[in-house]
């Protein structure tokens, strides 16, 4: 058995706040899904009780995560941490690659 396959589930949410103008809108909801697809862990959007898997675009949209909107991110799995620090990171990027 290998470290990795040692390292323990994890669950991990964090609340996000989408900032940048458009909104998550077709374009940065789909590098958001690929980067949320790149982890092991399971990862979902949580916004008004409903849950939406962050590993599909339509369900992404379907979020409907306008400027100003904010939601939980959730993930479960071994990289769990990671991946909410990464996916943070990457809807604070959108905000900031729109004013370039």
């Amino acid at each position: 058995m290998t470290f990795r396959e040692k390292r323990q589930h994890v669950s991990a949410q964090r609340e996000v706040h989408i900032t940048n103008k458009l909104g998550l809108h077709a374009r940065p909801a789909a590098q958001f899904v690929k980067r949320a697809r790149s982890f092991r862990s399971e990862i979902w959007l949580v916004k008004e009780g409903k849950r939406y898997s962050a590993a599909s675009l339509i369900d992404t949209l379907r979020a409907n995560l306008d400027c100003g909107a904010s939601a939980i991110l959730e993930a479960h799995g071994v990289d769990a941490e990671e991946a909410l620090e990464d996916l943070e990171k990457l809807l604070a990027e959108f905000r900031k690659n729109e004013n370039d």
